[in-house]
Formats: C-alpha cells, sequence, structure tokens
C-alpha cells in the first residue's frame, strides 16, 4: 500500500480521510491551523468542518508542517480551494512533487494561472501529466460523514492510480466509478458549481422546481458545448460524473455554491453572503476565470454569462435571470 497524504482541512479532506482509514492503516494528514491540529489530537475530530465524524489518533499523523506530509507520501491527496492552492504551497520547496502520484479533488480554477489544478501543477512543478487522478462525484461530504450510499469517479488515465484509489475508496457505502476523461471531468466539476451558484441566484429570486428542471437540463448541454471545445474526446455526459454532479449540486441542501447563490438571489452582497457562509463557493471565483478562457473559445454559455454578469458587473439578479430564461429551451 502506497503512503498516503492528504493536503486540506475542510469538509472533503475530512470525508476523504473517513473514507480512506476504511481501507489503510493509517495516512498523514496536514491542516495549515496550528489550533485546529492541537484540537483533533485531544479529541480525534475536525472542529471545524463535519465534527461528528471521529477518527482513531493510532490511524492518523496529524500535523501542519507542509513539508512533512509532502516528504513522507507517495500519494498526494489535494483538498483545499483552487483559488487558495497557489497562495498556500508557494512558498515551500516542492521539488519532489513530480515524484508522486497526485488526486485532486478540487473542482475550482486556480485563479492566478486561469487554468485547473492538474494544469496548475503540471506547468508550475512539472508533475507529468500521467501522474494524476481526480475524485468526482455525485456526492456531498456530509452525506459521507453521514454513511449514506453514495458514488464516487475516479478520471484518470494512469494505469496504478485506476488501480490503487478503487479499493482505498471502496467501502460499505461508497460505490467507486472509473473514467479516464480526467481532464473532461476536470473541467465538469468547475462548471458545475458554478451552475449551482446559478440554481441558487434562481431559488433565492422564488423559481419553482419547473423553471430549476430547465436550468438543470441547459447546464448539461452547456457543459457538453464547452467541454467539446476545451478537451475533445468521446464521452457521455449524461455519465454520472457530468450529468449527476450538475443534479446534485444544483439541487442538494449540502450544496455550499447553491446557498452562496441563494443568498444572492435574496439580495444580499457577495461580502456578506461569504462571510455568512463561513465556507468558500469555488463557483463564485470559477465563474471570472471560465468567462476570461471562453473569451477565446466563443462557446455559447448563457448560464455563465449571466452568473458572472450578477457577481460581477452587479447587474440585478431578477433582471439578469429574466433575460437568462428567454435564451433557455
Amino acid at each position: 500500500m502506497k503512503k498516503i497524504g492528504i493536503i486540506g482541512g475542510g469538509s472533503w479532506a475530512t470525508a476523504i480521510a473517513k473514507i480512506i482509514l476504511n481501507n489503510a492503516e493509517n495516512i498523514n494528514w496536514w491542516i495549515r491551523n496550528a489550533e485546529s491540529v492541537d484540537y483533533f489530537k485531544t479529541y480525534y475530530q475536525n472542529p471545524h468542518y463535519l465534527s461528528s465524524v471521529h477518527f482513531n489518533p493510532n490511524q492518523i499523523n496529524i500535523t501542519n508542517d507542509f513539508n512533512e506530509v509532502i516528504e513522507n507520501s507517495e500519494i498526494i491527496i489535494w483538498a483545499i480551494p483552487a483559488a487558495f492552492i497557489h497562495e498556500t504551497i508557494s512558498k515551500y520547496d516542492l521539488s519532489s512533487l513530480k515524484e508522486k502520484l497526485h488526486v485532486t479533488t478540487i473542482k475550482g480554477i486556480v485563479p492566478e494561472f486561469t487554468c485547473t489544478v492538474t494544469e496548475y501543477l503540471n506547468s508550475t512543478y512539472n508533475v507529468p501529466n500521467q501522474s494524476f487522478a481526480m475524485i468526482a462525484g455525485p456526492c456531498h461530504a456530509e452525506e459521507v460523514a453521514m454513511e449514506k450510499l453514495s458514488m464516487l469517479t475516479i478520471a484518470t488515465t494512469n494505469d496504478e492510480l485506476s488501480t490503487l484509489m478503487p479499493k482505498l475508496l471502496t467501502c460499505r457505502y461508497i460505490k467507486v466509478n472509473k473514467l479516464n476523461d480526467l481532464r473532461g471531468v476536470e473541467y465538469a466539476a468547475v462548471l458545475k458549481n458554478i451552475f449551482a451558484v446559478a440554481a441558487g441566484i434562481c431559488s433565492g429570486l422564488n423559481y419553482g422546481d419547473n423553471f430549476m428542471a430547465i436550468l438543470t437540463v441547459n447546464a448539461i448541454k452547456e457543459a457538453e458545448r464547452f467541454l467539446e471545445i476545451i478537451c475533445p474526446t468521446k464521452r457521455d455526459v449524461i455519465n454520472s460524473a457530468y450529468l449527476g454532479d450538475i443534479i446534485v449540486t444544483c439541487y442538494s441542501q449540502f450544496s455550499r455554491n447553491r446557498i452562496f447563490g441563494t443568498l444572492i438571489g435574496k439580495g444580499y452582497s457577495v461580502k456578506y453572503s461569504m462571510i455568512e457562509m463561513k465556507m468558500v463557493a469555488e463557483g463564485y471565483y470559477a465563474v471570472k476565470n471560465i468567462k476570461q478562457i471562453n473569451k477565446n473559445l466563443n462557446v455559447d454559455m448563457p448560464i455563465i454569462d449571466a452568473v458572472y454578469n450578477i457577481l460581477y458587473e452587479n447587474i440585478s439578479p431578477g433582471m439578469e435571470i429574466k433575460i437568462l430564461a428567454e435564451k433557455l429551451s
């Protein structure tokens, strides 16, 4: 068994740790906040995220020493917001990253580089393209904590990760699907967060289930158009990693992007909504970057445009969604 290191202290990092420890003897786990590390060592739970999950301390080497986790792990599982990954890790000597295998759970764009996390690690730290895998949904960390039956998707072209990760993740309440469309799944995961913000805005404006169904159908069409241009390959967007993840993120009570959008739809400011949530809504950061990427691609993306106009151009949510509704079919 490879030595596993988890980078991040949020909900998904905690959920992934819980899942993997069903099958691995131990893990290395980096959490930035020293107080959270101390709390964990005393009470064996994450004080801020999924605090109902209790861990066996004998299975976890938890630390706020980033280099310790990197150097002592062969597979690095990334679970920190894309918006902050460069700021977080650029201060360290990470010359050894290219020698590791990498699994990302991050569903966002690195804003300083306008690229996905795997593209960032490849271009900045020379991690080979064949050394990556991605864990995608449809799945919420909160339901993992409650051990509700869920399915994860492993997207990779690496034979070792394709074999190992399902063994690490499969358990009584987790089933695993495999795909080789790493780049497509990664971009689809970025887009679904933006679509969930749109769904939340519509909910905040009191649009009903009928319109939400139309929005979701058009979201998968929009994602398909974008993916066909940015990473063309044969794929079935009805697969759970694409359509399933869009559905669960747009509809679920646990979707932080939907919650964020709902607050915006109700008239709250972006700043207030972020403070009220106490969590990162990747869709807020991602829509600006997807809008930038699409300037060169010219894909028809009315939902992306609407969310961007509301969040960054200060267009009235009510007015913008009325305009969007005329473009949907």
